[in-house]
C-alpha cells in the first residue's frame, strides 16, 4: 500500500511535466505563427493576445496601473489585469488556441478570397441586390426604362434598405444598371387610372413616398450613391440623404418639378438650400436647372467626380477600403452626424408629401403630365 501511495503521484507528476513540455513547444510555435499572419486580427484580439502572453510568461499582472490619459498602456494593463490569477499553464494554452483559431480563419478566408463571389439576394425583380467585401449594393435594374421607379420598385428598394440595415455589411451603395442612374419617378404611375380613382392614387402615392423617403432618413449605416449616369427627380433629391455621393463626369442632375406641375420631395425643400444656399437651390427646385456633375460637386450635392472611363474602378476600390473600417464605429458616427436633424427631416418629409398629394390632384399637374406624354409621343 505504501508503494502504491508513492508510485501514483510520481506517474501523475511525470504526465504533468510532459504536458507542460508540449504546451511550451506549442506556445513557442504559436508565437512564430502569429508573426506570419497577413491580416490584422483587430485591436480587441491583439489585446487578448498581449494579456495572455504576459500572463503566460510573467504570471498575474504585477505592474502599476497607468494614468487615465495613457490610453494604449491602460488598455493593455486592463486586459492583463482582467485575467486575475489564471495560471501560466492555462494562459499558454489559451494563447495557443487563440492563435490557432486565427490561423485557421485566415486560411479559410484565403480560400474564399481566391474566388470572390457576390452573394445575390433573391426576391427582387426591379433591382439587383448583392453583397461582397462588406458592401451591400442596391442596383436599379430597369435599364430599358432608364431605371425609372415604379410602385413595385419603390417597395423593393425599401425592402432592400431594411435588409441592408440589418445584415453584416459595413456600408450600403445605391447605383444604376446601364447608361442612367435613374430617370426618377415612372410617370406611368399616373396613367391608367380608373375614373374616380385620382383621389386614391394621390393618397396612396403620398403614403408610399413618405415611407420611401423615411427609409433613407432612418438608414443606420453609411449610405453611398454611385451615380453612373443622368439622375432625375426623386433620385436627385435623395442624394442629400446619402452620406457620400460619387459621380461619373457624364452624370447630370435634373429635378423638373415645376415643369410637371409638381413640388419638391425627398426633403430637398430643406436640405438643398442648406447645402448650396437658397439662390442655387431655387434655380434647381423652382426653375428646373439641370446641373452637370462638376456643377453639382461645386455646389456640395456631389462629393467627388471621376472620369467616366475610370469611374467604376476608382470608386469601388475606394468603397472596399471604406468597408474594411470598423463597422460599429461607422454606424455610431453616422448617427451622431444625422440624429440631430432626424426629427426635422421626418417633419419636412411629411409636409412635402402632403403638398404633393394636393399637386397630383390639381388640373395644373394633370395637364403638365399630359403635355409631357404628348411631346414624348411626337419624338
Amino acid at each position: 500500500r505504501q508503494a502504491q501511495a508513492v508510485h501514483i503521484p510520481a506517474v501523475h507528476l511525470h504526465r504533468t511535466a510532459a504536458t507542460m513540455q508540449v504546451s511550451q513547444q506549442d506556445f513557442e510555435k504559436a508565437q512564430e505563427q502569429l508573426k506570419l499572419l497577413k491580416k490584422d486580427p483587430g485591436n480587441e484580439t491583439k489585446l487578448k493576445l498581449y494579456a495572455l502572453f504576459k500572463q503566460a510568461t510573467e504570471g498575474p499582472c504585477n505592474s502599476p496601473k497607468p494614468g487615465m490619459l495613457d490610453f494604449v498602456k491602460k488598455a493593455k494593463w486592463d486586459a492583463w489585469n482582467s485575467l486575475g490569477n489564471l495560471s501560466q499553464d492555462n494562459a499558454r494554452q489559451k494563447y495557443t488556441e487563440l492563435v490557432s483559431s486565427l490561423v485557421s480563419a485566415e486560411s479559410t478566408g484565403q480560400e474564399k478570397d481566391a474566388s470572390p463571389e457576390e452573394s445575390r439576394h433573391d426576391g427582387y425583380e426591379t433591382i439587383l441586390v448583392t453583397t461582397k467585401n462588406n458592401i451591400t449594393k442596391i442596383m436599379f435594374n430597369r435599364p430599358d426604362r432608364k431605371n425609372a421607379i415604379n410602385h413595385k420598385m419603390y417597395r423593393e428598394i425599401m425592402k432592400a434598405l431594411e435588409e441592408a440595415g440589418k445584415d453584416d455589411s459595413t456600408i450600403a451603395v445605391i447605383t444604376g444598371n446601364g447608361d442612367y442612374y435613374s430617370s426618377g419617378n415612372d410617370l406611368t404611375n399616373f396613367t391608367n387610372i380608373q375614373t374616380g380613382g385620382m383621389e386614391k392614387m394621390a393618397k396612396d402615392g403620398a403614403v408610399l413616398l413618405k415611407e420611401f423617403v423615411g427609409h433613407f432618413i432612418d438608414f443606420p449605416k453609411p449610405l453611398v450613391a454611385v451615380v453612373n449616369g443622368p439622375a432625375v427627380g426623386i433620385c436627385v433629391t435623395l442624394l442629400a440623404l446619402c452620406d457620400v455621393v460619387y459621380a461619373s463626369d457624364r452624370a447630370t442632375f435634373h429635378s423638373p418639378f415645376s415643369q410637371l406641375g409638381q413640388s419638391p420631395e425627398g426633403c430637398s425643400s430643406y436640405l438643398f438650400p442648406k447645402i448650396m444656399g437658397l439662390a442655387k437651390a431655387s434655380e434647381i427646385l423652382l426653375f428646373n436647372k439641370k446641373l452637370t456633375a462638376a456643377e453639382a460637386c461645386a455646389q456640395g450635392l456631389v462629393t467627388e467626380v471621376f472620369p467616366d472611363r475610370t469611374f467604376q474602378k476608382e470608386v469601388w476600390a475606394r468603397l472596399e477600403a471604406y468597408a474594411s473600417l470598423p463597422k460599429n464605429s461607422l454606424a455610431v458616427s453616422k448617427q451622431l452626424l444625422r440624429s440631430v436633424e432626424k426629427e426635422k427631416l421626418h417633419a419636412v418629409n411629411s409636409k412635402e408629401c402632403e403638398v404633393l398629394e394636393e399637386r397630383w390632384l390639381s388640373d395644373e399637374c394633370v395637364n403638365a403630365i399630359a403635355s409631357f406624354f404628348q411631346k414624348k409621343s411626337k419624338l
